[in-house]
């Protein structure tokens, strides 16, 4: 059966007990949790409570106010809180992760880069997953087996790369990233970085779980501090609970309508109240890993009993007793400020179904098909997906199979072609055993293999031809333009598992599957009910396969070779310095018009395979960003010959020519992935700086690693100033400080000249990477 609210206000009588256990062992806490393993692969490093709750206190003492639980984390993990400047939204922390991960289409260039530091081993406990290279084409087992035979190079790099310098190799067939450190890693009160947008899914076991390009994953595998602008902290207040057909993907559907693609920019997302205990903690992990779309440093949720039942059933019973003996410092003090507070009654929450194209276009299901009847999107559902690292718990997959069962009982299948992609090798054994994947095989599913997939564009889709105009809805987090298939025409819904299985049966987005009804063979109606499906598996989960490398005590005799003449992977050369002088008559590559995400910047899909190799993917340069001087994608003017060409091709030419370029960009310009290579590639190509009306967090970080000025017009009617064939010049950059602006020459192709401020967010370090041409060059000067 599933966990009903009954249990729910059980559990809750439960806590007043646990809350007089805590007040009378906290003294001896301590000693508790100090020989408690952070994970079972990392019998060595223990959990950091003693240590958090000391710099939490060092932190209380000084700012003097109730802190929220995200602030209690990041501020407990300080590397010097005595010393450490607190302001919300301007200071920036220095800060001591307790563990890294990378996926592994990140973590090529992220170990590329360790290598060239030179350091012998990581400092803290790492590991990489190998789950971005499947591609899904006709079902688990073959993908898996094609995708180990065309990978063999970048994984035996990866893996003998980790065996030498200590990271923990997680082999393709695993699972996905998020939900590998979910059952695995994550833990409450956890910091963590991940190479990956989506690893806030974390919060949904509170912890701080941060997404990150590789120079920074690099920097905390070097032991250096590592440095995150203090974020200010959104609180999502939740009452009333979750029922029927509302799930808490709909939490997040109807935060990203409230917040906008950019509204969590520089803040973590905290949610509270007595809402909250009615999600499970898969559920409330969803919510954490979507909240990467609204541009949120992170999301989390308060520790809870539904955390501990979580924990209790992947065998971590030691974790979930510490915690509780340190709920304090893993929930929000009584009185905490929030710098913006939404709430959201879960008791009135209708079903969301975001979409097209943004994932912040949020249509409740009841209006759905009126709103795609106003504006043209096609009523037919060509393909149902569920899965990804948003929603492929043992409890989304239940709910799933408990709809198609229904249909099967009255003889009816999916209308659409319909693929599931469960999260983890674990997942899919527990599925197997317990029948799920069985139902859903029946009614027509194609269960693919335990990786990203079509989530992220590694999908062989044979059903439309590019430019045919389509309709597919997924459970997945992300549906730009072009995103999941490389057809920009087709037009991608996010919603729950439940409601894009029942727009699936229906085959039509205009089904409401609250008040619908199916036809059925029989010539009767059938009336869904609910969805349900147990929160945990009763009978505890299947492993599965043992897909779990652990790098040797002593990795120094293994051999990492890179062919040189490898068309996937490249050892990276370092970035020429700053010369000391100004940046003066600067081409513009391209007046970016309009959304630019990094998958605009540096498409996935069949790009990934070059992901190790900088040279070889920088041909995919903003190949799919809209040119504003004549509306077209990858067609830009060449300032040098007045001829039009690819972009990629053109920045290549003026590098070859000594002519350095910028960009000119429009609002939330790198939103979406976490990935470094929309950084990399532009100072790869003889990029200087990225000028634009806003940026997204994690993009403007990683430029600024890579040496790239990253600059935003002080006005944002100064975009309109800038033509195509103009000339940049930036000035006075021998008195770059921080919060000081810099000056922009304009020189117009008439010799008319004007002069606007641009802002920048540097610091004096990120200023020291500036001038040695990347984080990188500055930390080898260093070592």
């Amino acid at each position: 059966m599933a966990f009903t609210f009954k249990h729910a206000a059980k559990q809750m009588q439960k806590w007043g007990s646990i809350n007089l256990q805590v007040r009378l062992i906290q003294s001896s806490a301590p000693c508790a949790s100090s020989q408690v393993a952070m994970s079972h692969f990392d019998k060595g490093h223990f959990l950091p409570y003693g240590k958090v709750e000391e710099n939490v206190n060092i932190v209380k003492d000084i700012l003097r106010r109730p802190l929220t639980m995200s602030e209690k984390i990041l501020y407990g993990h300080l590397d010097d809180p005595k010393n450490q400047e607190i302001v919300r939204g301007e200071s920036y922390l220095r800060l001591r992760p307790d563990r890294v991960a990378m996926q592994d289409a990140t973590a090529q260039m992220a170990m590329l880069q360790f290598i060239s530091s030179g350091l012998p081993k990581v400092a803290v406990p790492s590991t990489i997953h190998c789950d971005h290279l499947i591609e899904a084409q006709v079902g688990g087992d073959e993908d898996l087996a094609r995708a180990k035979d065309i990978n063999k190079e970048v994984y035996n790099f990866l893996s003998t790369a980790g065996a030498k310098y200590g990271v923990g190799f997680w082999r393709p067939g695993s699972g996905i990233i998020h939900q590998i450190i979910l059952e695995n890693y994550a833990f409450p009160g956890v910091l963590l970085i991940g190479t990956d947008s989506h690893t806030p899914n974390g919060g949904g076991l509170g912890g701080v779980c941060i997404g990150v390009g590789g120079a920074d994953a690099v920097d905390v595998m070097a032991d250096i501090p590592w440095e995150l602008k203090c974020p200010k902290v959104i609180g999502v207040k939740l009452t009333g609970k979750l029922s029927g057909w509302t799930s808490p993907k709909d939490v997040i559907l109807k935060v990203a309508g409230i917040l906008t693609v950019k509204g969590g920019t520089g803040a973590i997302v905290e949610y509270f109240g007595p809402g909250v205990d009615s999600i499970s903690c898969t559920g409330m992990g969803t919510i954490c890993n979507m909240g990467a779309e609204i541009g949120a440093t992170t999301s989390i949720f308060p520790f809870n009993d539904r955390m501990v039942d979580y924990l209790k059933a992947t065998r971590r019973e030691a974790i979930a007793e510490a915690a509780l003996q340190y709920r304090h410092v893993l929930t929000a003090d009584e009185g905490a400020e929030y710098d913006e507070l939404v709430e959201i009654d879960l008791n009135t929450l209708e079903p969301h179904v975001n979409g097209p194209f943004t994932p912040d276009l949020a249509n409740p299901v009841s209006k759905l098909g009126d709103a795609a009847r106003k504006n043209g999107w096609p009523l037919d559902v060509k393909v149902g997906l569920i899965g990804s690292c948003t929603n492929s718990s043992y409890e989304d997959m239940s709910r799933a199979a408990s709809l198609a069962k229904q249909a099967l009982d009255k003889g009816l299948k999916f209308k659409s072609s319909f693929t599931v992609t469960p999260g983890s090798e674990q997942i899919r054994a527990t599925i197997e055993r317990d029948g799920q994947a069985a139902v859903l095989r029946e009614a027509g599913a194609i269960v693919l293999a335990n990786a990203c997939g079509p989530c992220i564009g590694q999908w062989d889709r044979k059903d439309v031809q590019k430019g045919e105009k389509n309709t597919i809805v997924t459970s997945y987090n992300r549906n730009f333009t072009g995103r999941n298939d490389a057809n920009p025409a087709t037009h991608a819904f996010v919603a729950s598992p439940e409601v894009t299985t029942a727009l699936a049966l229906a085959g039509r987005l205009d089904f409401n599957p609250q008040t619908d009804e199916l036809k059925t063979p029989s010539g009767g109606s059938l009336k869904l009910s609910s969805p349900y499906g147990d929160e945990l598996p009763q009978n505890g989960f299947d492993p599965g396969m043992d897909t779990f490398q652990p790098p040797p005590e002593d990795g120094s005799g293994v051999a990492v070779d890179v062919d040189p003449e490898s068309k996937r992977l490249q050892i990276l050369a370092p970035f020429d310095k700053w010369d000391g002088k100004d940046l003066e008559d600067l081409i513009i590559l391209i007046k970016v018009k309009g959304k630019c995400t990094t998958d605009h910047i540096s498409a996935a899909g069949p790009w990934l395979k070059y992901r190790g190799h900088l040279d070889n993917i920088s041909n995919n340069l903003l190949i799919t960003a809209t040119n504003s001087e004549n509306e077209e994608m990858n067609s830009v003017r060449n300032q040098l010959t007045d001829t039009f060409g690819a972009v990629p091709e053109t920045a290549r030419y003026y590098k070859a020519h000594g002519e350095p370029w910028v960009v000119v960009g429009d609002e939330n310009y790198g939103e979406g992935s976490s990935r470094e290579h929309a950084a990399l590639e532009p100072r790869h190509l003889g990029g200087r700086a990225i000028i634009v009306k806003s940026f997204a967090r994690i993009h403007e970080t990683n430029l600024k690693k890579q040496g790239l000025l990253p600059l935003t017009f002080a006005e944002t009617s100064d975009y309109d100033k800038i033509r195509p064939d103009d000339r940049i010049s930036l000035l006075n950059l021998k008195d770059l400080s921080p919060g000081k602006p810099v000056t922009c020459k304009i020189s117009h192709k008439d010799g008319s000249t004007e002069e606007i401020i641009l802002n920048q967010t540097m610091n004096e370090t990120q200023i020291e990477w500036f001038k040695a041409g990347s984080a990188l060059n500055r930390m080898k000067q260093s070592l």
